[in-house]
């Protein structure tokens, strides 16, 4: 639940993701029209966002201010040539308000490594974090879980992991208002023999933290909502993300194949809609959207790149949230409580 009496300004990369100003314009003021006292900076071509306001209502349009920005990111385009060749980029742009502290938080569907290595670049990591990392809420049978790292590092030690433990405890007990959440290492088996060196080792620094370490998981686990965190490196965690969505696009594909079949099928799909509806909206991954970079010194939140209206909005909520709930502060706290890094 976000508080509506919370001030806050969050930065939105509007140029960013596959659809850019026609999705995170309108997105932009449809939160606005349900938190009164939030505050938008719209970065981007400054003529055209004008354009896409021009139906928004005087009201709302007083909490938006628009700052210009001449380049875009590519969506394709290489992190190494954003980062030198794009500083006036909207991404660049949204992301120095939230170091110069105008915002409190920034918001791009753009490309996702650009947007890890700009925003690593210009707000540096938090003491104690040497990689910070992508994490996202996934659906459960319980609810939801999240899940850390989603793609941003590849190559990891054990103590990478431990560090990816914390962030994720930290966020989920702000986000979520769970006391003391408890943590699943994914791995190929429960049992402790299994895994490679990295991920014993981990298993080893977590359990000996003050952290809530219930103990390895498979991947079948994470959606029986068996832990509150699940850690992983990026290359496994990414995967295991892109796989269960393709699995959820295969399963809707045959759901809609075999009730278009006949007319019998077609009416048998007219009695199960209330039931298929409810199922869509459990799973439905735009209820999902907002990966948050975690372990940087501000709030950088991750849009999918092909992000409807109602999806980017979401993603506005999570960045809220962790606004609100002071997320990399408690991160920084915990880390000094947890333990002493020599990085």
């Amino acid at each position: 639940m976000i508080s509506n009496l919370h001030n806050s300004t969050i930065a939105i990369d509007a140029m960013g993701g596959d659809v850019g100003l026609d999705v995170t314009v309108p997105a932009s003021i449809d939160i606005l029209k349900k938190y009164t006292r939030l505050k938008i900076i719209l970065v981007g071509d400054e003529a055209a966002i004008e354009q896409h306001l021009h139906d928004c209502p005087d009201l709302l349009r007083k909490q938006i201010t628009i700052h210009n920005a001449t380049q875009v990111v590519g969506m394709d385009e290489k992190p190494a040539s954003a980062l030198r060749g794009k500083k006036d980029s909207s991404m660049r742009v949204a992301i120095n308000l939230v170091k110069s502290d105008d915002a409190d938080a920034c918001i791009s569907a753009g490309n996702t490594g650009a947007l890890m290595a700009t925003a690593r670049f210009v707000l540096k990591t938090l003491p104690g974090i040497d990689r910070p990392a992508i994490c996202s809420a996934i659906p459960t049978q319980t609810g939801h879980t999240h899940m850390l790292d989603l793609g941003a590092n590849v190559d990891l030690s054990a103590q990478h992991l431990l560090e990816f433990a914390v962030m994720g405890s930290v966020l989920t007990s702000a986000i979520d208002n769970i006391e003391n959440p408890s943590i699943g290492l994914l791995n190929i088996g429960q049992e402790a023999m299994k895994g490679n060196e990295q991920v014993q080792q981990a298993a080893t620094l977590i359990s000996n933290s003050s952290l809530n370490y219930y103990g390895f998981i498979e991947g079948d686990d994470i959606y029986k909502g068996v832990v509150d965190v699940v850690v992983a490196d990026g290359f496994v965690g990414n995967i295991s993300l892109k796989t269960s969505e393709g699995v959820a696009k295969m399963i809707v594909y045959f759901i809609k194949r075999e009730f278009s079949r006949n007319i019998l099928t077609k009416l048998a799909g007219l009695v199960a809609m209330p039931v298929l509806n409810a199922f869509k909206s459990k799973v439905d991954p735009r209820k999902y959207n907002g990966a948050s970079l975690l372990g940087l010194k501000g709030i950088v939140v991750k849009s999918h790149g092909g992000a409807d209206r109602f999806s980017f909005s979401n993603a506005i909520k999570v960045a809220m949230l962790e606004v609100e709930n002071n997320v990399p502060q408690r991160i920084s706290k915990v880390l000094e409580n947890t333990f002493v890094d020599d990085n």
